[in-house]
């Protein structure tokens, strides 16, 4: 049943949700707040999201202090995905009117600056006079003791006792209208903004805004959070020194409310894509509220898959793929649900970049490759769907027999119906991706029932395991991040010294081994204290030269000197292990070589050697990257990288491979801009400077308020923190070592650069001087020519070997082996071991003798460093007892290898050519034996 449509009420004059949006961020840019660009859905340095779930992520390091930046007030809409962990809409998307995976978040922010009167008075302010919602229709809740709030609400915004309702006792663990980002830190109560959808909508007689969960009468649209608690392990609160502000509101819901429609998915977000499924359909209106719930679980799947491709989430097996994968998949199985077996997602994701370009122009500026990768996963799906039903019939077939009645439905089957295991269920669930409700769907056209109570014993076995693994993982982390806040809390950050300098004196600040932390700690004898992922020998000092892995660049690795000059410590890797990009510890990792004690000086200098090549393989990949995409065009974007000593990598979105030309002439241009040696020059600006310059920033990067760019003089211009060239020439040489695809529509290169590449070529050379040796050329120059030659040769004799009988060179006229055949009780057989020219040389071979001897089995073997047997038998021998497929399980054992087939024709392979003879001679005792049984 479609939801009920809320009373029309003239006074509220209906706005687009663009306009809503627009408004929302002038308000507030008028009353001084900076107006911040969304955040990628993929949270930038921040590991323990796996996507940007609400408005306060890209905010999180200003919120808890970490991060520092020019402004106190903000402004911005945020696209979020909710679909994991506690924030987890994705089995209500569809079923309700208000849940999704994406979703827009409007928020005003305060960091230190104002607090609870401005930020109620201008949501009061917004959303009666600039959207013009009638004020007697708000109404607001408030923290039980949030007494401030409270009296704003009342005196100065005028609000009557009835629509004002406090909630909350959070000593008590009733967290109503208390917020909290974590178990400890920032934390506060919040005040929630009600809007009254009318008596029509009422459940019973007592349906006021502190039942607003219950009741669809009370929507909340607005929730104002003030932070002014710092929260502590024991829950005890103490006071922050800067208070601030943190407001949410779903776009989707206000535009309900403005729009006066009964639902989300009614409002002008939702509608153009549900027309173009009705086009795609040919479903008129009554058809659509028949089917809306596959209508509006498609709508907001087309607009996650659309924003997660465009910001470089591509469909597959892990992480953020598998979650874009099954989102797509999901939409896909609603289609099929409608009757639609044809793709069509790519069609609603274009209504999608249609409604949202203007607010998010960078769908617009990769539409080509959010479409490529949408239609080449729903054409694989569509495939695996094929595969997975083939199966599921397989495991049905057996059991129709047993079914009264093919083609029911699954609710009409009766108790006694067979049944499909879970464990079946199950398997095409996890393994083929195959929905469980197809599987019932399909189940019951067959008659058969699915065991979904042992399919959803399986899928929990899994979970359980997932999150017992998961549970332990974050325990551990927790407590390492605890050990490291506790050291950063008493000796600060880790000076990073390393952009000037590869060796500095330092002082150590703590030394932990396996999550301890010591005072002092000494290698004993030959002891070594190895270091191991997740349990390292590490060392931290007050300031460093090492550069910790980021942005797609290793750690630098070196040494720890003592006074005396001996080294105490051998740096295997650098790791920034607390904080964010901009600001923590960073923590040295490997072998003690002596002995160590917190307060002590050590120099630390960074292994000179691979730092410079490290610097030629980063500039090398912007050089690249700058390359490829001048090459192939603007879509080619880096997706991912890494940049090691050794070499390169380079992942970017691309829908094949290479061309041999484009590869020449990607490789052309860096070697072009190495040789005329551009000066490489290092700027800080203005996040929004270098943006506006031009600068390429990645999606899966922190970045703060002030960045980093690198410049290759009138060529390339990254944001980027790793370590450089002073100039392009310092590369020296460079070429691509391979290219080839990583996942759907993903390709990766790998090339070298410097003394790296001068090998590779060296080397390749080598092989060259080898193969015009071996083919007897004069020059290298005159290789193809010759191999040519060679080629031509080859197919001469081949062509003549053919004239003259296949096989005559290497075995005689099949009539010259009739003194080879054996005759015994009735079967006759021949067998003949010969260097054939090819396998099907040698079957060639069996059907002349079969035909000129007439002999019921033919067993030969191609003598060769690799041999091969083929058997054949006829009805005769068949009827006889003798089994083509068991003379060669026979025969392989006597060649080392392995083999089988029909009754009538088989075949296999070895390894051992001394055993070809013993093959023949165990084929005819078997064949032998075989038949004197059937006397």
């Amino acid at each position: 049943m479609p939801s009920p449509a809320p009373e029309r009420d003239p006074r509220i004059e209906w706005r687009s949700a663009a306009e809503i949006r627009s408004r929302f961020v002038e308000f507030f840019a008028e009353r001084g707040h900076t107006v911040v660009p969304s955040a990628s859905l993929v949270p930038a340095g921040d590991q323990t999201l796996l996507f940007t779930n609400s408005g306060m992520v890209q905010f999180k390091d200003v919120l808890t202090g970490v991060e520092k930046r020019s402004y106190t007030r903000a402004v911005d809409y945020q696209r979020c995905l909710r679909v994991a962990g506690k924030h987890n809409d994705f089995e209500e998307v569809g079923r309700t009117p208000r849940h999704h995976t994406l979703f827009e978040m409007l928020g005003n922010w305060s960091f230190g600056d104002y607090f609870k009167r401005e930020a109620i008075h201008w949501a009061w302010d917004f959303l009666t006079r600039d959207l013009g919602l009638p004020g007697e229709r708000l109404a607001a809740t408030v923290y039980s003791t949030d007494d401030v709030a409270h009296e704003v609400w009342q005196d100065e915004i005028g609000l009557p006792p009835e629509r004002l309702v406090r909630w909350g006792d959070f000593p008590s663990g009733d967290e109503k209208n208390w917020w909290r980002m974590a178990d400890t830190g920032p934390c506060g109560p919040c005040s929630e903004i009600h809007f009254d959808r009318g008596p029509e909508f009422s459940e019973g007689d007592f349906c006021i805004p502190d039942h607003s969960e219950t009741c669809p009468r009370w929507l909340e649209v607005w929730n104002l959070v003030f932070m002014e608690f710092e929260l502590h392990a024991d829950r005890s609160l103490t006071p922050l020194p800067a208070p601030g502000v943190d407001t949410g509101m779903g776009l989707e819901r206000i535009a309900s409310v403005v729009q006066q429609v009964p639902t989300n998915y009614d409002t002008d977000l939702f509608v153009a894509i549900h027309a173009r499924m009705r086009e795609l359909l040919g479903h008129d209106p009554d058809a659509f509220e028949a089917e809306r719930f596959s209508y509006q679980v498609i709508a907001d799947h087309s607009r996650a898959i659309t924003f997660l491709i465009g910001d470089g989430v591509t469909p597959s097996n892990e992480g953020r793929g598998y979650v874009c994968r099954r989102i797509l998949r999901r939409a896909v199985r609603h289609g099929r649900l409608l009757g639609r077996t044809e793709p069509f997602l790519a069609e609603t994701a274009k209504v999608v970049i249609d409604t949202m370009g203007e607010a998010y122009p960078y769908l617009v500026e990769v539409q080509a490759a959010i479409l490529g990768a949408i239609a080449r996963e729903e054409a694989q799906f569509i495939r695996t769907l094929a595969a997975g039903t083939n199966l599921l019939e397989e495991a049905l077939i057996p059991l129709t027999s047993e079914a009264s009645v093919v083609g029911r439905q699954a609710e009409a089957l009766t108790a006694d119906a067979p049944v499909l295991p879970g464990d079946v269920a199950f398997k095409l669930h996890d393994t083929y991706g195959f929905p469980i409700d197809l599987t019932v769907e399909l189940a019951a056209e067959y008659g058969v029932r699915v065991d979904r109570a042992g399919f959803e014993a399986a899928l929990e076995g899994q979970r359980e395991r997932s999150r017992s693994g998961k549970k332990a993982d974050l325990r551990r982390q927790a407590e390492q991040a605890q050990l490291y806040e506790s050291i950063r809390g008493r000796a600060g950050d880790t000076t990073f010294l390393g952009y000037e300098t590869t060796t500095t004196g330092a002082r150590v600040v703590a030394i932990l081994r396996d999550g301890i932390e010591y005072e002092d700690l000494e290698a004993k004898g030959d002891e070594e204290l190895r270091t191991e992922a997740g349990a390292a020998a590490e060392i931290v000092l007050d300031e460093t030269p090492f550069y910790p892995e980021g942005g797609g660049q290793i750690g630098d690795r070196g040494t720890l000197r003592d006074a005396d000059g001996r080294v105490v410590f051998e740096v295997e890797d650098t790791q920034r292990v607390a904080g964010t990009q901009v600001a923590g510890l960073i923590a040295h990792r490997g072998t003690l070589r002596g002995r160590l004690a917190v307060g002590d000086t050590v120099t630390a200098a960074v292994d000179p050697e691979r730092r410079a090549h490290t610097m030629r393989n980063h500039t090398g990949t912007h050089l690249l990257h700058r390359a490829l995409r001048n090459v192939v065009g603007e879509r080619a974007k880096q997706a991912g990288s890494l940049v090691t000593p050794d070499y390169l990598r380079f992942d970017f979105p691309f829908e094949r491979g290479l061309t041999d030309d484009e590869r020449r002439s990607i490789e052309d241009e860096v070697r072009r801009i190495v040789r005329e040696d551009r000066p490489v020059t290092i700027e800080y600006l203005p996040m929004a400077d270098a943006i506006e310059r031009g600068a390429d920033a990645f999606f899966d990067e922190k970045y703060g308020e002030t960045v980093r760019t690198i410049r290759v003089e009138d060529y390339s211009f990254e944001l980027c923190g790793g370590t450089h060239c002073r100039a392009s020439g310092q590369i020296g040489s460079f070429v691509i070592t391979g290219e080839r695809s990583i996942g759907s529509g993903t390709r990766r290169i790998e090339a070298l650069t410097g003394a790296g590449a001068d090998a590779h070529l060296r080397d390749k050379l080598a092989v060259l001087d080898q193969a015009t040796e071996a083919a007897g050329a004069n020059t290298a120059e005159a290789l193809p020519d010759r191999i040519a030659t060679l080629q031509a040769e080859l197919k001469d004799t081949r062509r003549k070997l053919r004239e003259g009988g296949g096989s005559r060179s290497v075995a005689p006229k099949p009539k010259d082996l009739r003194d080879r055949v054996e005759t015994f009780d009735g079967v006759s057989i021949v067998t003949f071991a010969a260097p054939f020219e090819s396998p099907d040389a040698m079957k060639g071979y069996a059907r002349d003798l079969r035909s000129a001897l007439g002999a019921n089995v033919v067993a030969l073997a191609l003598d060769a460093d690799e041999p091969q047997v083929f058997v054949t038998a006829d009805e005769t021998a068949v009827a006889k007892g003798i089994s083509a497929g068991e003379l060669v399980k026979l025969a392989v054992g006597e060649i080392g290898g392995k083999g089988g087939g029909r009754p009538e024709m088989a075949q296999g392979r070895g390894t051992k050519r001394d055993g070809v003879e013993a093959a023949m001679a165990a084929v005819r005792a078997a064949a032998r034996e075989a038949a004197s049984r059937r006397r």
